[in-house]
């Protein structure tokens, strides 16, 4: 195996006794060295039951330390790591299970009824003695009998499968170490950052956007499992974290939460907030706080990580997510197909080594978002004269109503701006007069009445007429995917009909 691709062999060597991981559950700790003999370990392990370069390994489980022991455990015999989704049905992960034909799945016994009737070579089970007892085997070296190179997959992390199928995006060796790389030149970490991960790790935003890196760089990663405001903000200033990235969602529970009110973060440098646009409300509480925060912006087929914003400059730039890193390119295309002047929006496109491999086992999925070398996101962008990018929303939830484009995002952070709105989504529905019609559907702050004449009365005085939502839908709860996202697809479903 090249050198540089077993990387926490290589941080083990140089950061031995440095904390890399702590279980914020538990409050267990794992050094560098601890980690790496854990991940040799696993190897040797997955040797012995016959596993070998190109053969996947699956992993179903809340957060845990199991997420690094199977990823680095399967990048120093070049197979394939492949967390799974647990929010999903059992027929979902019998889908996935069948497209990637696992070797070894690896679960929480939480999880054991989703994988009944799914028959592998073999299953273990990860808060079990057979599992525990593999890091008590003295483990022999690792002689690698395949060359492992930089283009081979390293993990298959599925989409949420919104327009059909989930398709399982191959990430290599070169996308997560690039991606790690980037993130750390472009965002200065140091051996210093300490980062609190409730993202999901089966999700590219859980492992990728700062866990891997933070780990490459010698930092400490916390791992939490259910996202709890409260001791959210108790971990963040116990474990003296810097930068940590979650949903707007979180953040949204987060400034409502009393308690966020009256605490200091002394330790924290940045806080990020990624996976959906962020809005403009949780800005100012952050800004009224006097912290830094800012949006990233990224997708599984990319890093996730593809631009920097000084928190500083964010401040005056709200909704940037700033400039391409130092290592990827990026450039926005119109519908026209020329690149997008200051102020255009156009289809956002990416090039760089931290870009996926492929779509496994879906050649023509991959040929659809690869062109000439660039990433097709089929998210909205515009950039403006200094060259900041703005996320618009994506490419398939652009309104277009009576010939004119409305861009969700904008009209949804109109209506944020409501002291009785708590939440809001919104979409276009089918209208055989004007394509589509524009709706919101919004859920209310506790003991907060707003009419809908109102709300539209409130739109009117701040954006154009034909982008003010023609109905809007009052729910308790507005529903959300397994990474903490408005759910749009679901919403498009039960709203599809309602103009009569």
């Amino acid at each position: 195996m090249r050198w540089e691709l077993d990387w926490i062999a290589n941080r083990a060597r140089l950061s031995p006794d440095s904390i890399a991981v702590v279980d914020g559950e538990t409050g267990s700790r794992f050094t560098f060295q601890e980690l790496n003999k854990r991940a040799e370990s696993i190897a040797c392990f997955f040797r012995t039951i016959g596993i070998k370069k190109g053969d996947r390994v699956a992993l179903i489980s809340p957060n845990d330390v199991s997420y690094f022991d199977l990823l680095f455990a399967c990048g120093k015999i070049g197979a394939i790591f492949v967390p799974l989704n647990w929010r999903l049905s059992s027929e979902e992960i019998k889908y996935i299970l069948s497209n990637s034909s696992p070797k070894l799945v690896a679960f929480s016994s939480q999880f054991e009824e989703l994988l009944k009737g799914h028959k592998t070579r073999k299953n273990i089970k990860i808060d079990s003695e057979e599992y525990h007892r593999i890091f008590n085997v003295v483990s022999t070296s690792i002689d690698q009998e395949e060359c492992i190179l930089e283009e081979d997959p390293l993990a298959i992390i599925y989409t949420g499968g919104t327009t059909g199928k989930p398709k399982g995006v191959v990430l290599s060796h070169q996308s997560i170490l690039w991606n790690g790389i980037n993130t750390i030149v472009s965002w200065n970490l140091s051996a210093e950052d300490v980062t609190l991960t409730y993202m999901p790790m089966f999700h590219t935003g859980g492992l990728n956007a700062l866990s891997i890196p933070i780990l490459m760089m010698g930092g400490k990663v916390v791992i939490a499992k259910n996202f709890e405001p409260k001791r959210a903000i108790q971990i963040i200033n116990q474990e003296g974290c810097t930068i940590v990235l979650l949903v707007p969602t979180m953040y949204h529970m987060m400034v409502n939460t009393p308690s966020f009110k009256h605490v200091t973060f002394p330790t924290m440098h940045t806080f990020l907030s990624g996976g959906a646009p962020c809005p403009l409300e949780i800005y100012q509480a952050f800004e009224e706080k006097g912290l830094s925060f800012k949006e990233g912006y990224g997708l599984t087929e990319a890093g996730p990580n593809n631009f920097f914003i000084d928190p500083k400059i964010s401040r005056f730039r709200r909704g940037s997510v700033g400039k391409a890193m130092f290592f990827n390119e990026v450039k926005i295309m119109t519908a026209e197909g020329h690149v997008a002047k200051a102020g255009e929006v156009g289809e956002l496109l990416i090039r760089g080594k931290h870009v996926f491999h492929h779509y496994w086992n879906n050649p023509d999925a991959t040929k659809e978002v690869y062109n000439d070398g660039w990433l097709h996101t089929g998210d909205l962008a515009r950039c403006d004269a200094e060259g900041y990018h703005y996320i618009v929303g994506r490419k398939k939830e652009m309104i277009i109503t009576g010939g004119e484009n409305v861009y969700p995002l904008e009209v949804e952070q109109c209506i944020s701006k409501h002291p009785a709105i708590n939440e809001v989504a919104v979409i276009g529905v089918p209208h055989q007069k004007w394509g589509e019609m524009v709706i919101a559907v919004v859920s209310l702050m506790p003991e907060q009445h707003v009419s809908k004449t109102e709300l539209t009365v409130f739109c009117q005085e701040k954006i154009g007429k034909y982008k003010v939502p023609k109905e809007f839908i009052f729910v308790e709860e507005i529903p959300k995917t397994h990474v903490g996202k408005i759910d749009k697809n679901h919403l498009q479903k039960t709203y599809k009909n309602i103009v009569g």
